[in-house]
C-alpha cells in the first residue's frame, strides 16, 4: 500500500482515504480526531437517509432495543433506520412478529467463525447436540441476514444491511414454516448488519422453536457486535445456549477511540455485555464454550496492541475454554483501498493473543500469501 500523510500528525504512514489518520493519533485521541471520525461516517449514513450520529433529542420517541438508546426527534429515524418518530408516536419497520431479512441455506460445513469447534463443524455434543459424530455433512445452517445495525463499520463486509428498501419483510409464522419444511436445517445463525436491532424477533423465534421442535436438533447462534440492550441480550443468549448455540462477539478493538473510529460507536457496552454473558452462561470444560470472541485484523488500524488488550480482557474473565478467533481482513466497503492483512501483522497479533490465551484461532487463512507459525 502506498504511503499517505496522517491528517493530524502529518507523518507519512499507511492510512485509508476514508479515515486519513494514523493509529497512534486515534489511540492518543489527539485534537481534530473527532471531526475526522465524524466526517468518515457521516456521508455514508446520509447516502441512505440515516442519522449521522445517535439521535439525542431532548424530547422525542425513545428506543431501548439496542444500547444506542436513541431519542428520536419528530418525524425522524433512529440510528439503524428501523424505528422512527411518527408524529411523536413510535413506529417501526420490524417487531417481535416480523423482521427485515434475507435468508438462505448454507450447507455444512459452513463458513461460520465457530465451525472449527462447534457441533455443526465437528460433531461435538453428538447425539444430543449434533446429528453426526463428525462434521454434519448433509445438513445445513439457515443463515439469517438481518437488516440494520447498531454500528457503522467503515469496512463492513455486509454493507447492504443499510439498504432497508431492498429487504424482505418476513413474518414469524412464515419463518417457522421454513424451518418446519426443511429437515436438513440443524442450526440457525443470526447475523447482518448485526442482530441487536432485531433481537425481539429472534427471541420470539427461539421461544417458538423451543415449543414447536422439542425433539429436533436445532441449534441457534448469534454473530453480533454486542452493542445490545443487556436484558434482551441475556434472554436471547440463555435461550440460544439451551439449543446448543453459541454467542459470537465481534470485538472490533479494545481502545474505545479505535472502535469509534472504525465503527462510529463506543465499544463499552460490547465489553460489558461480553463480561456479563461470561458470568451468566453455563460453561462446561468438557464440551464447547457457549461464548466466543473474534477480531478482524484491519491493516494498520487493529494491531498487536489492540489484540493483546482484548486477550487480556478475555483472560480476566477466568473462562479458560473461551475461544478467540483472529480473522484476516479482506478489502471492502469504505476501506477497499486497504490490502489484505499483511502476514507480519497477522503473526504479531497471533503471538500477542497467545501470550494470554490458550485457545487462539486464525480464520480466513487462505487470504494470506504465506504461512503463520501457529
Amino acid at each position: 500500500m502506498s504511503m499517505s500523510r496522517c491528517s493530524v500528525c502529518q507523518r507519512e504512514t499507511p492510512v485509508t482515504k476514508t479515515l486519513p489518520v494514523c493509529l497512534d493519533c486515534i489511540r492518543a485521541e489527539r485534537a481534530g480526531i473527532d471531526c475526522i471520525i465524524e466526517r468518515a461516517h457521516s456521508w455514508r449514513q446520509r447516502l441512505f437517509g440515516l442519522p449521522v450520529a445517535i439521535p439525542r433529542a431532548s424530547t422525542g420517541v425513545r428506543c431501548n432495543v439496542c444500547n444506542n438508546q436513541c431519542c428520536i426527534p419528530l418525524n425522524q429515524l433512529g440510528y439503524c433506520g428501523l424505528r422512527s418518530n411518527n408524529n411523536n408516536r413510535p413506529s417501526a419497520k420490524v417487531s417481535p412478529s416480523k423482521a427485515l431479512m434475507d435468508y438462505y441455506l448454507d450447507p455444512h460445513i459452513t463458513n461460520c467463525c465457530a465451525s472449527y469447534f462447534c457441533p455443526g463443524g465437528t460433531g461435538i455434543g453428538h447425539p444430543q447436540r449434533a446429528y453426526r459424530p463428525g462434521p454434519e455433512y448433509g445438513y445445513a445452517n439457515l443463515s439469517v441476514f438481518f437488516y440494520g445495525c447498531s454500528f457503522d463499520c467503515l469496512y463492513c463486509q455486509n454493507a447492504s444491511h443499510k439498504q432497508l428498501g431492498e429487504a424482505t419483510s418476513v413474518g414469524i409464522n412464515q419463518f417457522i414454516a421454513i424451518v418446519d419444511k426443511e429437515p436438513r436445517i440443524s442450526c440457525i445463525c443470526y447475523f447482518g448488519g448485526s442482530p441487536e436491532p432485531q433481537l425481539p424477533f429472534a427471541i420470539r423465534v427461539l421461544e417458538t422453536c423451543r415449543e414447536r421442535f422439542k425433539d429436533r436438533i436445532l441449534r441457534q447462534c448469534f454473530e453480533m457486535n454486542g452493542n445490545a440492550n443487556s436484558s434482551l441480550l441475556k434472554r436471547a443468549a440463555i435461550l440460544a445456549t439451551q439449543t446448543g448455540g453459541i454467542l459470537k462477539f465481534d470485538l472490533k478493538a479494545y481502545s474505545d477511540s479505535v472502535n469509534r473510529a472504525l465503527s462510529g460507536i463506543s465499544n463499552q457496552a460490547s465489553l460489558r455485555n461480553f463480561a456479563m454473558l461470561s458470568d451468566t452462561l453455563p460453561f462446561d470444560d468438557s464440551t464447547y464454550p457457549p461464548l466466543m470472541a473474534t477480531t478482524l485484523l484491519v491493516p494498520y488500524y487493529v494491531d498487536e496492541n489492540e489484540v493483546a488488550a482484548i486477550a487480556q480482557f478475555i483472560k480476566s474473565l477466568n473462562r479458560p475454554t473461551l475461544e478467540y478467533s483472529l480473522l484476516i481482513f479482506h478489502p471492502n466497503h469504505l476501506m477497499a483501498d486497504l490490502p489484505v492483512t499483511p502476514l507480519r501483522q497477522a503473526q504479531r497479533c497471533y503471538d500477542a493473543a497467545k501470550r494470554y490465551l490458550t485457545r487462539v484461532h486464525v480464520g480466513n487463512l487462505g487470504l494470506l500469501g504465506g504461512r503463520l507459525h501457529l
